[in-house]
Formats: structure tokens, C-alpha cells, sequence
């Protein structure tokens, strides 16, 4: 509201008309308005203490998108500011303590208040990830993943935790207050209660039960929508989310872009950007970017996830029924787990990995990648390493998350790497193909599987599962120095040492860290905890702003990883590169690639199969099979993904190739570093 904004008590006659029209005031001296105020707007409404109202005139839209005339009509307001052209009708009890704001909507609402020293969900404890305590977030409304990551899971540093802690509580105190807020061109209808609660602008409230102790961000270009039946206490929901259809929130942050709803219930959980969360339940849940669980019978509790998909009836335990429910689970970003899958926790799940069956036993699978972990008839955990490196599954959530990413406005909390092959994930194929490589040089031949960390691994995958990762891991690397390159052709010259140099403000350190989606050397992540226990981060905006610096230098960053890879993977160093050996490269990139991007559409390919036919033509001919599948689901040639695949393999044609025309014959050039 506009503090300089100036109100005058009311005349004699404006009393006396409001009289007429059925409103009554404990002080009609505590009553003022705005210049231009019609006492022709407010009818049937009861003053409660002081009250300032602006100009009625115009129209305000409902949650309908009706036009309706602003103003008052059968309310009481206790101590509140409303703005011009707002309309407040059918208030059952009272609105009190609020200042609200203009062309906001409030009709059929039973309670509307803000109590002495409200802090709207700010400053409530939720005990995330492990349910028995020892690792509680503080909720606030400017939190993000990675803030939430350090205070949540880095205990092991408590002056960083103590001082994330104080940043936290004192942003709290700022938001103390002992009035809520609207936004303008809010609308909020038909709404049992609203208690303790601040709302955004243009934020939609349409038939929601009751919301008590919370925040909901919303701008203009991020509404966020808040639906039927929802009751939610000690919350807090980011711009452009929804929460509908009955869902039942308690200790609860909802980031930015998230959609819960058709029934889901959380509790003392934290969902970060673009998560998705219906019917099923939630405890104790840190859910990173893009966690989604869509199926009723499905419980996550006490783990961690991100970029996860959980199938119908996805299930853990973090209970031994001895000290209580202790246990948590990491599943690392990108795996997905299948029908009625179970896990006992602790466990812990490598990057992209797919988990089916159900687990009894302890497993930690976090250093092989793309593994595929089947739980055998004992409820041992079986391991294929690598084997979906090169699944359609894989490939196509790589190229979705970007596209689905619906924070919309100029700000987005969260940091986040959407890429698949990163040094995080290929530094991980490195370390595994490794380790795989002694354990075939090092396991009898009689023996057929190797325990692996709680996993069985049969001894004739060993090697081929190098193989997986090798693919992966030399694609990654050729394609990087490829792109290098490629982007300086064009100038008056060539530099190859220039270009293949590290940037300047880069940081090599030879183990990367997902932070909540960021991705990061962990001398970086080192820095910024030294930073914040010694106080150079002091507030959450140095806090974002150093995040932010991160994220900015995270291709410079990769390209330092990079040199040293290439390195140790191809032993030879990009510094003695000459135009010949440049040529090899690409003709190398269009052989890997070309073979993985084969291979994915292969994977593809058998959606198409015969078995994929089975129950099509239904109650038709032999003949009619084959039509009712092209009908619903097109030809193999024809899929939208097939084609992206098949265009991704001709760019890789040409690029490869405008590389060798540009360096061909110049090795001598090249190597003494100009062309």
C-alpha cells in the first residue's frame, strides 16, 4: 500500500449515506478515505477499528473472469487498508489486519485475519529428509534448493549450518508483522479460512478449505493458483505453482513452477523448481528440481531425490523398528523407479539409474551411473552398470527438462543444470569403468557374480559394462573439444592453443558436486562454505549472488575438467593440438556419437516392435492390427523423437565435417598455433 498516500475522516453526509445503505462502525471517526471515495460502492459493512478505503469506480475481475463492480458489500473489516477498485463481498465473519492491495477480488470468504507478530510461514522448522529430526530446514520465502541442501545435509560443517541458520531467522524478523498483505489483482473466492497467511499479486484462491501460517508468491507474469479443498498450515508456495484439488500440505515449502494436487498430502517436506506431486504422499521429502510422482500409492519418505520420475506404488522404509524412523535414502539425480518398487534405507542410487523390484537389503550404487538395479527373488539388489547409458528414457528427458520448466518472471530461485553428460555424471563413468576394469582383472573366473557395495554384479558384465561407459565417456570428451573448436571458426585466424586454453576464471578440481541441480567443482562448493562460515556471506543475498557467480562460470569450469579428462581418458594434452589431429577428433565424434545416437533409436525402435501390437484391432481382423497401431501410434519413421534423433545425426555429419574442411593439411599451422 501507499504509505504517502493521504485519507481524510469522513463527511456528515457520507456517514449518514452510509447508514442508509446498511453499514455501521464502532468509530465512524477511526474511518477514512481516499480523495474521490463514493459512498454509492459500500453497502451492508461493518468497521472494525481503523479503516482506510480508496476510490470505488471501475470493475474487477473474479476468479470467472466476470466483470464485477469494486467495492463493499456485506463485509466487516478489523483494522484494514483496502485499495481502489477492490471489491470485498459476502464476508462471513471478518477480514481483520490486512492491508489489500488494488483490483483485488475477495468474495465469499468466511475468515480472513492476520494475528499479532504473524510471520506468514516464515521461520517454521520442517524435519527434512530424516523423520526422527537432526537435519530441520527453516522455512522462508526466498529459499532455494541449494541454501536448503547445505542447511539440510551439511552437518558435518555446523558453523555453516549455525550461520545459514542466522541469515534465516534474521530475514524472519523482517517479515514479523502484525498485518497480511494482497497483492493486486488477486482474486480469492468461496475460501473457508485464511489465517496468518501474505498473498502475492494476481494470485488466484478459488474454494480452498483453509490456509493458516503461510506465504504464496505470485506476480503478474508468475501467478500461482491455490484450488479446491486445499488446506495447508505452516507453508510456504513460490510463484507460478499450484496447489489444487484437495491437497493437504503441513511444514511444506513449494518452489517455483510446481504443480501439487489431486489429493496429494506432504509433510515437513521441501519441493524445489517444476516439481510435480499428485495423489500419492510425501514425508520428510527433499525433492530437488523436477522430482515427480504421479500415482496414488506412492510414498516417498526421508530421501532424496531430484530429476526423479516414481512409478505407481514406489514405496521405502525408514524404519528398523529399533531407534525409530532414522534411516534416510539418496537417490541421485535422474533415476526412476519402477511399478511397486521398494527400498530400504539407507541406500543410496547412481546418477540415472533404474530401479525395479523390491529391495530388502542395504545398497549403495552412487559411483556406477545409468545402472540398471533389479531386485533378485531374495530381495538382493542386482547391477547392470551403464546398461542405459543409451536408452530412448535417457536420452529423452535430456532434451524435455528445459522445455518444462515453467518458472516463469525474471527470477528463478533455484540453480539449475539440465544436461545429462556433465563431469559430475562422466567423472562418475570414469571412477566406475575403473573400478570395473579391477574387478574383472581381480575376481576368479568361478566365481559368476561380485558383491559391488550391496550389489551383485555377474562377472561376464564386467567388461561390457566398460564398454558402456567408454561410449559414454569418449562422446562426451570429443564433443566438447569439437564444440570448442567449432565456435572459433569463422575469424581471421585460428589459435588453437588459445581457444583449447582454460578460461581464466575457472576452477579445476577433479570431483564435481550436484548441489540440488546445481552442478559445481567441489573446490567451489569448499569456497563457499569457507566463505559463509568466516562471514563474507553474511545475508541470503550474498547467499543467491554467490550461487549465481557459480552457475555463470560453470562452462568455464567444465571446459578446465575437460582438458584434464582428455588427458587421462585419450592420454595425450589438447596444448599439443594440431590440425590433423583435429580431423581425427571429428571423424572420431561422428564414429561415437553416431554410434550412441544409433543405438538410442535402436532402443526406440522397439516401441514399434511386434510385441508393442498386442492389443490393437480389437475385435477386427488380422489385417486390422496393424491399422488400429498406425491410427493411434504413427510408424517408427514418422515419431517425432525418431526424426529429432535422426536430425541430431545429420548436424553431426555436417559439423564434424565443416571442422575437417576448415583444418585439414594445416598441422604444421595448427601446431605452431595459428591458421
Amino acid at each position: 500500500m501507499d504509505a504517502k498516500r493521504v485519507y481524510h475522516t469522513l463527511s456528515e453526509r457520507e456517514v449518514e449515506l452510509l447508514r442508509m445503505q446498511g453499514c455501521s462502525a464502532e468509530d465512524w471517526t477511526k474511518v477514512e478515505v481516499a480523495e474521490g471515495f463514493d459512498p454509492a460502492y459500500v453497502r451492508n459493512t461493518r468497521f472494525l477499528g481503523t479503516v482506510r478505503l480508496g476510490r470505488f469506480s471501475g470493475h474487477v475481475r473474479t476468479v470467472g473472469g466476470i466483470a464485477r463492480p469494486s467495492g463493499l458489500y456485506s463485509a466487516v473489516l478489523n483494522n484494514c487498508t483496502i485499495g481502489d477498485d477492490t471489491r470485498i463481498s459476502n464476508i462471513g465473519v471478518l477480514i481483520a489486519n490486512y492491508d489489500i492491495a488494488q483490483n483485488v477480488c475477495i468474495e465469499n470468504v468466511a475468515t480472513m485475519q492476520t494475528n499479532p507478530g504473524a510471520t506468514f510461514g516464515n521461520g517454521v522448522e520442517a524435519s527434512v529428509l530424516n523423520e526422527a529430526g537432526g537435519r530441520e530446514v527453516i522455512l522462508f520465502d526466498r529459499l532455494n534448493a541449494q541454501f536448503t541442501y547445505l542447511m539440510c545435509l551439511h552437518r558435518y560443517r555446523p558453523r555453516v549450518v549455525e550461520r545459514l541458520r542466522a541469515m534465516t531467522l534474521e530475514y524472519v524478523e523482517s517479515v514479523r508483522s502484525d498485518r497480511g498483505r494482497v497483492g493486486p489483482g488477486t482474486c480469492i473466492c468461496s475460501t473457508q479460512e485464511i489465517v496468518d497467511v501474505n498473498i502475492g499479486s494476481y494470485a488466484t484462491i478459488s474454494h480452498a478449505s483453509s490456509l493458516r501460517n503461510g506465504t504464496i508468491l505470485s506476480t503478474e507474469d508468475a501467478p500461482t493458483t491455490i484450488g479446491v479443498k486445499v488446506i495447508a498450515e505452516d507453508f510456504i508456495v513460490a510463484e507460478s505453482s499450484s496447489v489444487t484439488g484437495g491437497a493437504l500440505l503441513s511444514k511444506v515449502f513449494v518452489g517455483q513452477g510446481c504443480r501439487v494436487g489431486r489429493q496429494y498430502s506432504a509433510e515437513n517436506s521441501v519441493f524445489f523448481a517444476n516439481c510435480e506431486a499428485f495423489h500419492g504422499e510425501a514425508c520428510s521429502v527433499f525433492a530437488g528440481p523436477y522430482t515427480v510422482t504421479h500415482h496414488k500409492s506412492t510414498l516417498l519418505i526421508a530421501g532424496l531425490f531430484s530429476f526423479y520420475n516414481a512409478g505407481s506404488g514406489t514405496n521405502q522404509s525408514n524404519h528398523m523398528y529399533k531407534l525409530g524412523p532414522a534411516h534416510e535414502g539418496r537417490l541421485l539425480r535422474g533415476v526412476k523407479t519402477g511399478s511397486f518398487s521398494y527400498m530400504m534405507w539407507p541406500s543410496k542410487v547412481g546418477p540415472f539409474s533404474v530401479v525395479l523390484g523390491k529391495h530388502s537389503t542395504n545398497f549403495d550404487t552412487s559411483g556406477f551411473p545409468f545402472s540398471h538395479l533389479e531386485a533378485r527373488y531374495d530381495g538382493k539388489c542386482t547391477m547392470i552398470p551403464g546398461l542405459h547409458l543409451t536408452t530412448v528414457g535417457t536420452v529423452r528427458d535430456g532434451a524435455k527438462w528445459p522445455k518444462r520448466d515453467r518458472r516463469r518472471g525474471a527470477q528463478k530461485r533455484d540453480r539449475v543444470c539440465f544436461e545429462i553428460f556433465t563431469p559430475y555424471t562422466v567423472g562418475g563413468m570414469i571412477q566406475a569403468s575403473a573400478r570395473l576394469k579391477q574387478l574383472q582383472e581381480t575376481t576368479d573366473r568361478s566365481i559368476e557374480e561380485v558383491a559391488v557395495d550391496g550389489a551383485l554384479v555377474k562377472r561376464l558384465m564386467l567388461h561390457a559394462c566398460q564398454k558402456y561407459y567408454r561410449t559414454g565417456i569418449e562422446m562426451y570428451l570429443l564433443e566438447r573439444v569439437v564444440e570448442r573448436i567449432e565456435s572459433a571458426i569463422g575469424g581471421a585466424s585460428i589459435r588453437l592453443p588459445e581457444i583449447l586454453a582454460s578460461d581464466a576464471n575457472a576452477v579445476y578440481d577433479g570431483e564435481w558436486v550436484d548441489i540440488a541441480g546445481q552442478l559445481m567443482p567441489k573446490q567451489r562448493l569448499r569456497e563457499l562454505e569457507n566463505a559463509i562460515e568466516t562471514g563474507q556471506i553474511a545475508t541470503i543475498d550474498d547467499f543467491e549472488a554467490r550461487t549465481g557467480a557459480i552457475h555463470e562460470c560453470y562452462r568455464a569450469d567444465e571446459w578446465a575438467w575437460v582438458r584434464k579428462a582428455y588427458e587421462q581418458v585419450f592420454e595425450e594434452t589438447l596444448d599439443a593440438m594440431d590440425g590433423d589431429r583435429v580431423c581425427e577428433i571429428a571423424a572420431a565424434l561422428r564414429r561415437v556419437k553416431g554410434k550412441f545416437l544409433n543405438l538410442v533409436a535402436a532402443d526406440a525402435q522397439k516401441e514399434f516392435s511386434e510385441l508393442s501390437h498386442i492389443g490393437f484391432g480389437q475385435d477386427g481382423e488380422a489385417d486390422d492390427v496393424e491399422a488400429d497401431f498406425l491410427s493411434v501410434r504413427g510408424t517408427y519413421e514418422e515419431n517425432p523423437f525418431v526424426q529429432e534423433i535422426r536430425r541430431n545425426i545429420e548436424n553431426l555429419q555436417r559439423q564434424t565435417e565443416r571442422i575437417e574442411r576448415a583444418f585439414q593439411g594445416s598441422a604444421t599451422e595448427g601446431r605452431s598455433g595459428t591458421r
